[in-house]
């Protein structure tokens, strides 16, 4: 814990006299431990996504918050009851200066969209996970800058959402990925090179309690944390995040991270979230966009034959990957601490059951 308040202080300068809306119930304990005023909102912290605009300006009208942290489904759902705010809440929120946001990747959009309504802040998606959070830091203008990169050509830039680089304390690396999917065991840093995360600080686990194969698994690599994420590094040090290491699609071409992926299907208008699952045997997996639309479909199954196609055409545009199915679902089944992470495994499952020439069913 007090390794977490030294990271948080130094990067983004929180400090006694500050006032924090903690959206999410663990940064709660982080107001008090750096001597400053803490509020949680009106809302139910076991569930971010019932966290509204109107609750969220209250909150920072309690204490003069000048500092929010709220999950990505959070910021989702103030955005979408941003047009209930009464002018004095709307201007309460215009003098916060800095926003936090971890848990689970936000597509710039949304942030450019969330930067309307807080003008006057900096938005800040930190990552990180339970066991060390936050490992890295990046702004919505870094993220800009990375893109841009990624657009020319940069090395290493693109495939994947850049979450900056480290905090204070905190060293990262790669195990990088064979051409099984596997992960090989040497460190390394350089440009491009896809492989699972490992990082160390201050602030990193010291152990699972009672879950002894976790902690074999997680200490493989000695001295280091195995966050069970995937990603690279670009040649300005920043590092970019590809998906989970459970969620690599293992083609007959070799593995596929999803997320760049799902990021050019989500520009397609009237899709939202989208997850890019496997079906069948590892080894010859074969690539399946599981897609949100606005509006929601009443039930599961195909998605009409136009909009697959322009899911398909812009995901191998941007990425050389041409999902064989699209699919719609009414929504996506998620985490249930932060309700923005996708359960991609029971979404394959369901899809291999279905393509398979299985019923046409819920998940």
């Amino acid at each position: 814990m007090a390794g977490m308040r030294d990271a948080i202080r130094v990067t983004y300068g929180l400090r006694a006299g500050t006032g924090l809306v903690a959206g999410f119930a663990p940064f709660a304990l982080l107001g008090p431990a750096l001597g400053a005023a803490s509020v949680t909102p009106d809302m139910d912290v076991t569930q971010p996504k019932t966290l509204t605009a109107r609750a969220l300006a209250e909150a920072v009208m309690a204490i003069d918050a000048t500092a929010i942290f709220a999950s990505p489904a959070a910021i989702s759902n103030v955005l979408a009851t941003a047009d209930e705010l009464a002018p004095a809440q709307r201007d309460a929120l215009s003098r916060v200066n800095l926003m936090l946001s971890a848990g689970a990747p936000i597509p710039e959009t949304l942030l450019e969209r969330l930067q309307r309504l807080l003008p006057a802040a900096e938005l800040h998606t930190p990552y990180g996970m339970t066991e060390a959070l936050p490992l890295t830091d990046v702004s919505l203008d870094v993220i800009r800058a990375a893109r841009e990169d990624a657009q020319m050509g940069f090395p290493g830039a693109g495939n994947g959402v850049c979450v900056g680089t480290p905090v204070h304390g905190a060293q990262l690396g790669v195990l990088p990925l064979d051409s099984s999917g596997n992960v090989t065991d040497e460190i390394t840093t350089d440009p491009g090179v896809t492989g699972e995360i490992v990082a160390r600080a201050p602030h990193a686990k010291d152990h699972y309690d009672r879950l002894w194969i976790t902690e074999r698994i997680s200490d493989q690599t000695p001295g280091w944390h195995r966050t069970g994420d995937v990603g690279h590094f670009d040649a300005k040090e920043r590092l970019w995040v590809e998906g989970r290491l459970a969620h690599v699609i293992n083609t007959s071409r070799g593995p596929v991270t999803p997320v760049a992926a799902e990021h050019a299907a989500e520009s397609v208008l009237g899709v939202g979230r989208t997850a890019l699952v496997g079906v069948g045997p590892k080894g010859s997996q074969t690539t399946v966009a599981v897609i949100e639309t606005d509006p929601a479909p009443q039930k599961p199954g195909l998605a009409p034959s136009d909009l697959a196609d322009q899911v398909r055409s812009t995901v191998e545009f941007a990425t050389g990957i041409r999902p064989s199915a699209v699919m719609v679902i009414p929504e996506h089944p998620t985490d249930i601490r932060h309700n923005s992470k996708i359960d991609r495994a029971a979404l394959s499952q369901w899809a291999e059951r279905v393509l398979s020439g299985g019923k046409m069913s819920a998940l």
